[in-house]
Order: structure tokens, then C-alpha cells, then sequence
């Protein structure tokens, strides 16, 4: 069970990608406009210059980079950069892993509607990792995930496996479930 978790995890992630592909740069020139952007304070170009590091996008793969850019913008309260930033912690890429510190930086990022972080918060909480564990959160946060447009399969899915599992404090919602 553990390992199909991971693999709709690293599903998702490569499924956000898709979400979050929008760098400022498709061409090197676009890349120092981007970075003198970042430099400035502009939190979009500073959470791409995150997500070109990660990716390694016309720049060398560097997490370290890409959590020091992530993090600048996270602070600004940008939505995704505080999603990716909790990844990072969460995965472990460019710093030590911490469940809880990826579980406080999904926090802000789900609180803004953001999917991923709404989605990566719900399994936090079924897991208890980082989290105490709370069947109701993990099922309020894989809802509102699942409530957006291009709704996640992988949502809907945990959603349905945890009514499957029928867990003791499970409220009966199987009406939400479409």
C-alpha cells in the first residue's frame, strides 16, 4: 500500500508539472531577465528561477537553488512556490527532510486554493506525518482538491479508498463522491 502511495505521488507531482510549467524563460535571454526579475523581489520570477533549478531547465538540476528561490517567493505569500517549497522539504531535495516543516508550507499553500497543496496536506494527514493523524482533515482536504476544475483522479481515488477501508472515525459522504 505504502508503495502505491508513492507511485500516485511521483504521478502527481509529474501531472503538476503540466500545471506549473510555466517558467519565465524558454530561451536563455529570457533567463537573465528573469533572474534581474527575481533580484528585485518579483515572486513569479523568483518561484520560476525555483522551478527552472529544479527541473534543471537551461540551467545546471541544482535543489538547493531551487529551494533558496522557492523559498523568497514563498515568503511573499506566492501560492505554488509555498506547495513547492513544502515538496522539497517533503521529499527531501536540497534540504533535510521535515514532514512538518512540508506540512506548514502546504498549509498556506492549500489555504490559497491550491491543489497540489490541497492534495499533498490530505495524505500528510492520513499518514499522520508531520501531522497528528485526522481521518476528517485528510477527507476535507482530498475534497476541496478534487472540487477543482480538472478535478485529480488520484484524489477522488484516495477519497474512494478510504470509504473502501471504512475507517472508524469515517463520516458517511459517499454522496460527494461522483
Amino acid at each position: 500500500m505504502k508503495c502505491l502511495h508513492n507511485i500516485c505521488f511521483v504521478f502527481c507531482l509529474i501531472t503538476a508539472q503540466v500545471v506549473y510549467a510555466e517558467t519565465c524563460t524558454d530561451e536563455v535571454a529570457d533567463l537573465s531577465k528573469c533572474l534581474m526579475k527575481a533580484q528585485k523581489g518579483d515572486a513569479e520570477a523568483q518561484y520560476n528561477l525555483g522551478w527552472i533549478y529544479r527541473q534543471g531547465k537551461l540551467v545546471s538540476q541544482d535543489y538547493r537553488k531551487a529551494v533558496e528561490w522557492y523559498e523568497k517567493a514563498a515568503l511573499k505569500g506566492h501560492a505554488q512556490a509555498q506547495t513547492w517549497f513544502g515538496v522539497m522539504y517533503e521529499l527531501g531535495w536540497g534540504v533535510m527532510g521535515d514532514n512538518k516543516v512540508a506540512a506548514h508550507w502546504y498549509r498556506k499553500g492549500a489555504d490559497q486554493n491550491d491543489q497540489l497543496a490541497q492534495l499533498r496536506l490530505a495524505s500528510l494527514y492520513r499518514q499522520g506525518k508531520g501531522v497528528v493523524k485526522n481521518i476528517k482533515e485528510a477527507e476535507r482536504w482530498y475534497l476541496r482538491s478534487a472540487s477543482h476544475d480538472g478535478d485529480y483522479i488520484y484524489a477522488k481515488k484516495m477519497i474512494q479508498e478510504m470509504y473502501t477501508e471504512k475507517e472508524s472515525d469515517w463520516p458517511s459522504t459517499s454522496h460527494l463522491i461522483k
